[in-house]
């Protein structure tokens, strides 16, 4: 209990970051009660206000969904409770996961706990899983659950010098998570740790279609000998000086320690970014259709039609970033347009996955930067009209696009901030990803902790 009621006072200490959209402190409390009577030690768990939670609010970071309360629980958390997870809260993000910053939800921003914020300036926390990241980094939470889109989990643990784990695509139901492009992931203070939860919750479930069994392959007990490919797409003008420095360094070191360092091309990674965008819009559209106001969501007064209902609840409720994706997404399953862009996107797809699955064929692991370098400051993201955003995104949406384990690994380099290095592995290959994650930490002195 004294855990707990040590994350509930963080959770207070630290409410002026924006951590937190609802807060369940007696639920954790009965959960750690329940805990101890079963033989089990609880632990304080954070899970993204994307996952519904029974009788407590699933707000998704939007307008919206201000008032929805889900009459059940997410499969994922209902088997981290069935462990011994105590629930502090409901993680703030970027609204419905669109975003790298965490800055654009309905409840307000979220702030880095790694620098001292002010009231019109802070260090962003990455996004979309903000809110869960800086759980684990300022000790709310030993894990958070977060979801991971195309990179939502990796890139704000990059940015707040913790763990952040996208395992393979379907080997944790997605059942009870809001978007279905979603993976759930999980953000930690180590690799170790990333895969006990990740053991605790995988499992096919009847419920969830994209579920699929749960890893088959085990991971490798040291560094000598691995085959570590390094793409050199990855090494391009949106990556920072600094972000080179940590990448090389920690190639440096596998390299000393035993691993055989491989170069590979990825030629059609230059096109993720585009192609992400395309199959994401259109999955926006057809999954935000549901938000009409009357079966969910918000309800406008405005009645005087239908079709005027509709277009009040969705441009009052819904923020400009989620309209946009809604928007374009409409646009490309048009008759005239669905072949040019959503069916071409989809092939280019099939050859982003084919070329990760024939280099990972060829060597153990992927290593490459997560994002192009360190947290920006707010004024910094909105002087550049959120371009940052695309450019950290480069680094990581081709692991969702072909659904492969991937993690990011926090460095620092001279007392800066955090930068992430990404270790992605084939598909099933998650224990692979971890294990190596973990031996980096341990040869290395460029691990942050936090």
């Amino acid at each position: 209990m004294q855990r707990i009621e040590a994350a509930i006072e963080k959770a207070v200490r630290y409410r002026a970051n924006g951590i937190l959209i609802t807060e369940t402190f007696d639920l954790a409390r009965k959960q750690a009660e329940a805990a101890l009577q079963n033989g089990q030690t609880p632990f304080p768990v954070v899970i993204k206000d994307c996952f519904a939670l029974k009788d407590y609010p699933t707000t998704c970071s939007s307008m919206m969904l201000e008032s929805f309360v889900p009459p059940y629980t997410s499969k994922v958390v209902e088997k981290l409770i069935s462990r011994g997870a105590c629930i502090i809260g409901k993680a703030n993000h970027d609204e419905y996961s669109m975003g790298t910053s965490s800055v654009l939800g309905h409840f307000g921003p979220v702030k880095s706990a790694l620098e001292d914020a002010s009231k019109y300036d802070w260090l962003v926390p990455g996004g979309s899983s903000g809110g869960s990241a800086v759980a684990v980094q300022a000790g709310l939470a030993d894990m958070a659950l977060a979801s991971d889109t195309g990179g939502s989990t990796r890139n704000p643990a990059a940015f707040n010098g913790v763990f952040g784990f996208k395992p393979t695509y379907g080997t944790l139901s997605r059942y009870g998570l809001a978007n279905s492009l979603d993976s759930p992931s999980i953000i930690a203070r180590s690799a170790e740790e990333c895969w006990k939860y990740f053991e605790y919750m995988t499992g096919k479930e009847v419920d969830d279609s994209t579920s699929t069994d749960s890893t088959k392959y085990l991971g490798k007990s040291s560094i000598k000998g691995l085959v570590v490919g390094v793409p050199r797409e990855y090494h391009n003008e949106k990556l920072s000086e600094d972000g080179w420095q940590v990448w090389n360094s920690s190639l440096n070191n596998l390299k000393k320690n035993g691993a055989l360092i491989k170069g590979v091309t990825l030629p059609f990674t230059k096109y993720s970014s585009a192609c992400y965008h395309v199959i994401t819009t259109v999955d926006v559209a057809s999954n935000m259709a549901r938000y009409d106001g009357i079966a969910y969501g918000y309800r406008p007064s405005e009645e005087s039609s239908t079709y005027a209902m509709y277009a009040e609840s969705r441009s009052t409720a819904l923020n400009t970033v989620v309209r946009k994706r809604i928007i374009a997404g409409n646009f490309l399953l048009l008759r005239r347009y669905r072949k040019e862009f959503y069916e071409r996107a989809l092939k280019v797809r099939r050859l982003i996955k084919n070329e990760l699955d024939k280099a990972l064929g060829e060597v153990d692991v992927l290593v490459t930067p997560t994002a192009s370098g360190t947290a920006p400051m707010y004024s910094q993201l909105r002087q550049s009209s959120y371009s940052r955003e695309d450019e950290d995104d480069y680094f990581t949406q081709a692991a969702n696009l072909a659904g492969i384990p991937a993690i990011s690994v926090p460095f620092v380099r001279d007392y800066s901030l955090p930068i992430g290095i990404q270790v992605m592995a084939a598909r099933k290959c998650d224990k692979l990803a971890c294990d190596q994650t973990a031996h980096m930490n341990t040869i290395t002195g460029l691990y942050v902790s936090s």
